[in-house]
């Protein structure tokens, strides 16, 4: 257990940059944040999507971490509670490139957040305070990071005893204090973490890290067995997630195991295991610790070369060497090494260099110790001063204060009665101005709610006389030709017989008009959707406008049948206006067309595959179906966008059914 100490100092950099912890099957996880911020209409859940996977990517890809930070941060001012998290995933981001706008970040994130008295808000202030403390761990010590954590970070999710964020916040100081040697508390917290998390989220991440840091906890402790019990129950919850990254700390403890047994044999082809899943998934960190386990393991077994060549692999790669205490220490880990193989030459070089970075770091200790007595003497010095000079002030004030007394007074009351005749004028012009702003209101509201009446009026005046002509051109008109067409038929079989063709050819097109003019009619006012309801309706509508060239592809989502039909037939027509102006309009070879209904809000989504159109074409444009789409979805209290480019157009409505 000698080796494992000795690496404790280079695990806390790999533990504390704490970070959200996400499912173990995370794939779905990430896709389904992926469709949000593909797929979804609501800002607030795109932004979301994209600080969470900003947070996902800040180790493995920082190029892609920025830019989801940069994208929900153009999403975020239209709702102040999003604008207070932005500030932590900012911290998050900087954490490990720039430690002091991490500070910075977690503060103001602080500050935003302490406006809401939510759950969430609670979690996520806990957070920031915890990695405000991570990011003050260099400058302040490991004490001060423990403080923070249990004055500021747990207190604000305590009260909530059940929740899973309290469990994972005691299982991060339990790994803390298991680093630092405080063995005995790490496993009080431990208990605590697995008390919550067990019976309430047997299946979870979080969990998951607490069997993880508890048999951590066992194997600084030289207790083996222990150890295994909680890594096997760590086992079981990551076994069916063979393509989680989760995996490489699960073998990074069973490689912590196998040291402490002693199986150094054993424990290579477990750390092999490990750095395929940190190579996988970019855990560059993770992969040295690996990989200055293997240097240990191989040095004990006396394999000096390679163990040798595993030291100056990580020296090149330079992650755990940006810490300088690291790199002294495997410095001095070469110079014992070479010693070991007979290269005094090489030994001596990499000993000068251990004495050098030491003799500095003392020295920068040293001065950092004096500046600090130095600065606690001038302070001490300048309060004396201060103090004999306050006495003879306060003699004196003592005797100013007495000769002003009246004259403050009366000051203060002269000064009152300007400030209230002040206040008096600006709250009275506060006032006309608030009338006014109300009447400008209520004006607007009576505008629109006449705007809304007459668009009422013409809609519905609209499909009454669609629904007259319709029924005089079907039931007048229509049967009138197909009267005359009947007549034709009899009287040519009396007089021509079946061979005229010219006649038969114009008894043909006569037949063609009573079929169109019944088209005419049906268009005018769907019998289909009277008599079957909204989704057969557009599927018959669909079917129409279908070619040889052109497919439709119609997905109806639990639509409804019981909306009133006033909605129905104004979906029908905002729905048969898109399909027109798409095949009219496109040049398109398919078309996507999807409906679905949630609660009081209706969806739909048309996709082609066509030409596109100019970005400003819809406020151009004097098309009269363009007008009328927008006050149909005006009507319905609706939103409208529409994105198009040369590989197609997509529009998405989103309609209120209760609107009406």
């Amino acid at each position: 257990m000698k080796k494992l100490a000795f690496v404790i100092f280079i695990l806390l950099s790999l533990v504390l940059p704490s970070q959200q912890i996400f499912p173990l099957n995370e794939k779905p996880y990430l896709d389904s944040l992926q469709k949000i911020v593909k797929n979804s209409t609501d800002r607030d859940s795109k932004a979301n999507a994209f600080f969470i996977l900003s947070n996902y990517y800040r180790n493995t890809d920082s190029i892609l971490s920025k830019r989801y930070l940069e994208n929900g941060k153009t999403l975020r001012s239209a709702n102040s509670f999003v604008s207070a998290k932005y500030h932590y995933y900012e911290g998050q981001y900087y954490l490990e490139k720039d430690k002091t706008k991490a500070a910075a970040a977690y503060q103001q994130a602080i500050q935003a957040l302490s406006t809401f008295k939510t759950e969430e808000s609670y979690f996520f202030q806990s957070l920031a305070w915890y990695n405000y403390g991570v990011s003050q761990k260099n400058k302040e010590g490991y004490p001060f990071l423990v403080k923070t954590i249990l004055e500021k970070s747990i207190p604000l999710v305590e009260k909530y005893e059940t929740n899973r964020n309290l469990g994972f916040l005691y299982s991060q100081l339990a790994l803390i204090l298991t680093y630092n040697a405080e063995f005995e508390k790490a496993g009080n917290y431990n208990k605590k973490a697995l008390k919550i998390l067990e019976k309430n989220y047997p299946a979870s991440a979080e969990l998951f890290y607490a069997y993880l840091h508890t048999a951590s906890n066992y194997c600084y402790q030289a207790k083996g067995d222990d150890a295994e019990k909680f890594l096997n129950k760590a086992e079981k919850l990551i076994l069916p997630y063979p393509d989680s990254s989760s995996n490489a700390f699960f073998y990074y403890g069973k490689t912590l195991l196998f040291i402490t047994r002693q199986k150094n044999e054993e424990a290579l082809p477990i750390i092999d295991k490990g750095l395929f899943y940190t190579k996988k998934f970019n855990q560059n960190l993770l992969a040295q610790m690996f990989y200055f386990n293997k240097f240990d393991i191989l040095k004990k077994l006396k394999r000096y070369p390679e163990a040798k060549a595993v030291l100056e692999d990580i020296l090149t790669e330079k992650s755990l060497v940006l810490d300088l205490n690291n790199r002294k220490t495997i410095y001095k880990q070469l110079s014992v090494l070479n010693e070991e193989m007979g290269n005094s030459r090489e030994a001596l070089t990499w000993e000068k260099k251990y004495s050098s970075l030491n003799d500095s770091l003392s020295t920068e200790t040293t001065k950092l110790e004096i500046n600090k007595l130095e600065a606690k003497y001038n302070a001490a010095e300048k309060e004396r001063k201060i103090a004999n000079l306050d006495t003879d002030k306060a003699q004196k004030q003592l005797e100013i204060n007495q000769k002003n007394q009246y004259l403050w007074l009366l000051g203060f009351a002269s000064f009152f009665l300007m400030i209230l005749i002040i206040f008096i004028y600006f709250y009275t012009k506060k006032l006309a101005k608030q009338r006014k702003i109300n009447l400008q209101q209520k004006l607007k509201e009576i505008q629109q709610k006449e705007e809304l009446n007459i668009t009422k009026a013409i809609l519905e005046s609209e499909e009454r006389e669609r629904e007259r002509i319709a029924k005089d051109l079907h039931d007048g008109l229509g049967g009138m030709l197909a009267g005359v067409k009947i007549n034709f038929s009899t009287w040519s079989s009396t007089h021509f017989g079946s061979t005229d063709l010219e006649f038969n050819k114009i008894l043909g097109q006569l037949d063609h008009s009573v079929n169109e003019l019944r088209h005419v009619a049906r268009n005018l006012m769907p019998e289909s959707l009277l008599n079957f309801g909204l989704e057969t309706a557009l599927q018959d509508l669909c079917e129409f406008y279908i070619r040889k060239d052109l497919s439709i592809d119609f997905q109806a989502i639990s639509l409804r049948k019981d909306l009133a039909l006033t909605i129905q037939l104004n979906i029908y027509r905002i729905v048969q206006e898109l399909l027109a102006n798409a095949v009219k309009h496109s040049q398109a070879s398919g078309i996507l067309l999807q409906c679905s209904q949630s609660d009081e809000n209706f969806f739909i989504t048309i996709e082609d595959n066509g030409r596109g159109f100019g970005k400003d074409i819809e406020k151009k444009t004097k098309s009269m179906g363009l007008r009328n789409l927008k006050n149909r979805v005006n009507y319905l209290k609706g939103k409208m966008e529409i994105s198009s480019d040369h590989e197609g157009t997509t529009i998405n409505i989103e309609l209120n059914t209760h609107a009406v």
